[in-house]
């Protein structure tokens, strides 16, 4: 005589005469009588509401910092290879476009170099609050990749934001009964 095992979704126990049906293999929670709920599965999310929120709202801040440090970026390109110049703040007065020989050796604020740097750190930040927001919503790699572009292309970040936001907001919305983690 074989030992009733327990199936690991319903918690029934089964034996080798009742093997795990394709109903509660895919997701589908059973009732008490063995028999699975009809309609969709619960939304599964990788963390509570408040989790989600938290992660939309780091998210939010981020893109549109990410997005105003672009359109920076986009001006210091122009000044840069379209006009030959650096732009820098004090040596002299309070912001100067100098050439690119001058503005090393004027004093001053090289304004150019920071927002190369600080847009660079603070797209990798962005990074990390897509990939939270990500992973805690249970999308699929696509979306992440999608999310990511936003800060690389000037005004994208404000657009995706917005979209993702209502995405994410509506997903909440349908599906209240989402079991918590914890």
């Amino acid at each position: 005589m074989t030992q009733p095992t327990v199936d690991p979704t319903s918690g029934t126990p089964r034996t080798a005469a009742t093997p795990r049906t394709a109903a509660t293999a895919n997701g589908r929670t059973p009732t008490a009588g063995g028999t699975p709920r009809k309609g969709k599965p619960r939304r599964r999310f990788g963390g509570t509401h408040a989790q989600i929120r938290s992660a939309l709202s780091f998210y939010k801040v981020l893109a549109y910092i990410t997005g105003v440090m672009l359109l920076l970026v986009v001006v210091e390109m122009v000044a840069k290879y379209g006009y030959g110049t650096e732009i820098v703040a004090g040596g002299g007065a309070a912001l100067q476009f100098l050439p690119e020989t001058v503005a090393e050796t004027a004093g001053g604020f090289n304004l150019s170099t920071a927002v190369l740097i600080a847009h660079g750190w603070l797209y990798v930040v962005y990074l990390i609050a897509d990939f939270r927001l990500w992973q805690i919503m249970r999308w699929p790699f696509g979306r992440f990749v999608l999310i990511a572009l936003g800060g690389v292309v000037p005004l994208l970040s404000f657009f995706v934001e917005k979209r993702v936001h209502r995405q994410a907001e509506q997903e909440l919305a349908a599906h209240p009964e989402a079991a918590p983690r914890y």
